[in-house]
């Protein structure tokens, strides 16, 4: 059995939404797994670049602890062959004063302050200049921002997406330009913190956006094919669990069937029987009586007599057997316990247990129930044996009919303090000659039917204090009305 249409777009719309929450999840931790690695780079980064700053206030300390040489030498001035990043070094003994204003203001701060200062910052040019007041001389190192960075140990790759800048001042200067414009993509991420020196007052920043192109898409893709397996294999074992419950009510209900039909059969035969049964019974009565009055052979009487009355007795007991048979299988209904039954969902369970019965024939079933649901007084199991009948029946007849003509109505109301069903089909209909008798016992239309069906849901439905009734369905086809005492209260929908 297919899917209906709407049973499909369901399991679409399931299939798209847990696909989504599985991208959305997966992606999510994809972007927090190349955060975190960003992160870490930026933090190494960091601290390399923190490291090269605490060197260069070390130098400016170690040059104002050494005194000139005795030869006049100023071992200083071989700094740069030593450090890279050391452009110049320049020098200011005691009694002397700096040539620049600049400079002699930045010595009397670092005097002050007891550690080197910042004197000129060039981020344009990448060029920095730090003063250390000592004695007996001071010291400034013009600085190569460029060439600090330890590139033999520099975490980010040089071709890689990351921005690495140095801020100060509003000035920056670019040490790793990446590729592409982080503040232009999806998810931009930076990272900001100051050097740990503070003589460099230089944040570090490094910058980078994440892209649709980071996105993990294969394990996307494998994970919506994987949640479209697992739906495609529940959807499986739901129709396998559907379908066997279907059966397992189908077989239930065709017990019942059986047994009731076997009752409406018994009953039938025990009526049929009776008549001649009470006859014989009268005759051999009528034969005694007369065989008292008139004359005959004296040597027979005894034996005549004696057969008469094992005739009678026998006859009687017969009567006797079949007139309990009677009483037991006659009505149904007996010992069922009447309860309010909500006809909508019985409608609703029969039209789903002959689902494959309208597929089979490209019936769709319609519904017109009521506003509200319609409860009436009766048995369930008695109510769902007489919709299956009828609804089966409509079906039935639908065959003999082109499939584009085949029409299957069932109405759902109420009429006073009467619960009422009507079944209707477009099927070819009951001949008016056939109406009168319709629910009469082993009559029947169809070729093959034992004609105890519409006979027996008859009973059932005056077994509950209801009616059921047959028309003509204009313009062609049959209706089945079903008539059970209305519940003033209503039930609530399970």
């Amino acid at each position: 059995m297919h899917l209906r249409p709407r049973s499909r777009l369901i399991g679409l719309a399931v299939w798209v939404g847990l696909s989504l929450l599985a991208a959305v999840g997966l992606a999510q931790t994809e972007l927090t797994r190349l955060r975190d690695a960003f992160d870490t780079d930026a933090r190494i980064a960091h601290r390399l670049l923190s490291q090269r700053a605490a060197q260069h206030d070390a130098i400016l300390a170690t040059l104002n602890l050494l005194q000139p040489g005795a030869d006049g030498s100023q071992p200083q001035q071989r700094l740069p062959a030593l450090y890279p990043q050391v452009l110049a070094v320049l020098q200011r003994m005691r009694g002397n004063g700096w040539s620049e204003a600049d400079l002699q203001a930045a010595d009397v701060q670092s005097r002050a302050l007891g550690r080197a200062v910042p004197v000129r910052i060039d981020l344009a040019q990448g060029r920095c200049l730090l003063l250390q007041h000592g004695e007996p001389a001071s010291h400034a190192l013009q600085l190569d921002l460029r060439a600090m960075v330890p590139w033999s140990e520099w975490p980010i790759r040089a071709e890689g997406p990351q921005r690495v800048s140095l801020q100060a001042g509003g000035q920056t200067f670019v040490l790793q330009p990446g590729h592409g414009a982080p503040d232009a993509a999806p998810w931009p991420y930076a990272f900001r913190k100051v050097l740990a020196s503070p003589s460099q007052p230089f944040d570090v920043v490094v910058e980078r956006g994440f892209g649709w192109a980071d996105l993990p898409w294969a394990r996307m893709a494998g994970a919506s094919a994987l949640i479209a397996a697992l739906l495609a294999a529940g959807a499986a074992w739901w129709r396998q669990r559907v379908a066997r419950r279907r059966a397992e009510e189908l077989l239930r209900l065709g017990q019942v069937a059986r047994l009731n039909t076997l009752g409406e059969l018994a009953a039938g035969i025990a009526h049929e029987l009776n008549q001649p049964l009470t006859a014989v019974l009268a005759s051999t009565q009528a034969a005694r009586r007369l065989l008292a009055d008139e004359e005959h052979d004296p040597a027979d009487t005894p034996l005549l007599r004696q057969a008469l009355d094992q005739a009678a007795a026998q006859a009687r007991r017969a009567s006797d057997v079949l007139r309990r048979l009677r009483r037991s299988v006659e009505r149904p209904d007996a010992g069922r316990v009447l309860q309010p039954v909500a006809l909508d969902v019985v409608v609703a369970d029969t039209l789903h247990l002959l689902e494959p019965e309208s597929a089979r024939r490209a019936v769709v079933p319609q519904v017109v129930a009521a506003s509200a649901p319609v409860v009436v007084q009766g048995d369930a199991v008695a109510v769902q044996q007489i919709v299956h009948n009828l609804v089966m029946n409509a079906l039935q007849a639908l065959e003999q009919v082109d499939t584009a003509e085949r029409r299957l109505v069932l109405t759902l109301d109420t009429d006073g303090d009467t619960g009422r069903l009507r079944v209707a089909d477009s099927g070819p209909g009951i001949p008016d000659d056939a109406l009168p008798r319709l629910f009469e016992p082993f009559y029947t239309t169809r070729p093959g039917g034992l004609g105890l069906g519409l006979s027996l849901c008859e009973s059932l439905a005056q077994g509950m204090g209801g009616a059921l009734a047959a028309e003509a369905y204009p313009p062609r086809g049959a209706c089945f009305t079903l008539r059970l005492p209305r519940v003033a209260e209503r039930l609530e929908r399970p």
